[in-house]
């Protein structure tokens, strides 16, 4: 026998929302000010995540809060103050990265149902917070792409720890994608070598030799199963076939060592003044593991790299922009992000 409960007055269910599918673009973050205390609050949270430094004991504690936090803060304010975007207030990958999302959206306004934010995972705006606002916006689907051609744990996954923390604490969770790392995807290739080949153009000399110098990593990080040195290399070497050039004119080195453990190699600092001293006088450098440009590329390459290739013999030194919100550089991600959304929309 079917028994049937009689409503009496029970609250009548809200009608269901038109579905809203979100996407947001998530970069690694910067400080908010460029000064000393906005550094250490940034470099606090960065380097007390697990994915980036994986032994966060107490010896690692000590030499954080003891030396690190009290001694570096003010030399890297100094180096963020260089490439500060001071009309804004804010550091450039903030600035590209808000208006990566603005193009994008306008690029794909003829889907009114999807909005597209961004987020940074270390520092503002938070990734929960903008969850938060997707949320609130009637979003009950999300697309997260990270902003990194190649994965890694410390970047690409960790975006991912944060996105489950803050769906975590949601009751009304939306459904989840994550877009895929691209550094081996035929428009990312294809525009990486359409903007070398502009900026080569217009340059009043010929480069002896491109560096491609990629973010580096412990090599400890790799050895435990990290695809991340795989995918430079799979990078480099579709950028070698897709130029026509051999590994002796496009070298893959590797940035931004940090601690005394061994990082992958070659280094770019290191092959960057054996370059200058062995003769060569003319190099162009690339930064194929950057979506956007930011302190290690405007200020690390741009900057204190070229120094160190001119101080030790080199003489002529030129930086090639990242994809940034450039059209190539546009089309890589409106291309992925509607690849990712097939069958949502």
């Amino acid at each position: 026998m079917t028994v049937v409960a009689p409503l009496g007055n029970a609250t009548p269910v809200p009608a269901a929302q038109p579905q809203r599918i979100g996407v947001l673009l998530v970069n690694l973050g910067t400080p908010d000010t460029a000064d000393a205390q906005g550094v250490r609050v940034y470099l606090k949270e960065f380097l007390s995540d697990p994915r980036v430094i994986e032994d966060q004991g107490l010896v690692w504690k000590l030499i954080l809060n003891g030396i690190i936090l009290r001694v570096r803060p003010a030399r890297k304010a100094r180096d963020y103050q260089k490439i500060w975007n001071t009309e804004r207030g804010e550091s450039p990958l903030k600035t590209i990265t808000r208006s990566q999302a603005e193009k994008l959206a306008a690029a794909i306004a003829d889907r009114e149902h999807v909005v597209v934010d961004w987020a940074m995972r270390y520092g503002n705006p938070s990734i929960r917070s903008r969850i938060d606002v997707l949320a609130a916006q009637g979003c009950d689907r999300l697309l997260v792409v990270p902003l990194y051609p190649q994965y890694s744990a410390a970047t690409s996954a960790t975006v991912c720890d944060e996105v489950f923390r803050a769906l975590a604490d949601m009751r009304a969770q939306p459904t989840l994608r994550v877009s895929p790392p691209y550094y081996d995807d035929p428009g990312y290739i294809e525009a990486l070598a359409v903007s070398m080949s502009a900026h080569l153009a217009s340059l009043s000399f010929q480069p002896e030799l491109i560096v491609a110098s990629f973010h580096g990593m412990p090599q400890k990080y790799v050895d435990k199963g990290d695809p991340y040195y795989a995918q430079c290399v799979a990078t480099t070497e579709s950028l070698r076939k897709r130029l026509g050039l051999d590994a002796a004119k496009l070298v893959l080195t590797f940035q931004s060592r940090f601690g005394s453990d061994e990082w992958l190699q070659p280094y770019t600092d290191k092959t960057i003044e054996k370059l200058a001293k062995d003769g060569v006088k003319r190099i162009v450098v690339v930064t194929p593991g950057f979506s956007a440009d930011c302190l290690e590329t405007l200020e690390e390459i741009a900057q204190e790299n070229a120094e160190i290739f001119k101080h030790n013999g080199g003489e002529q030194f030129s930086a090639i922009p990242c994809l940034n919100d450039s059209e190539p550089g546009m089309d890589v991600i409106r291309q992925l992000v509607l690849r990712e959304l097939q069958g949502w929309i």
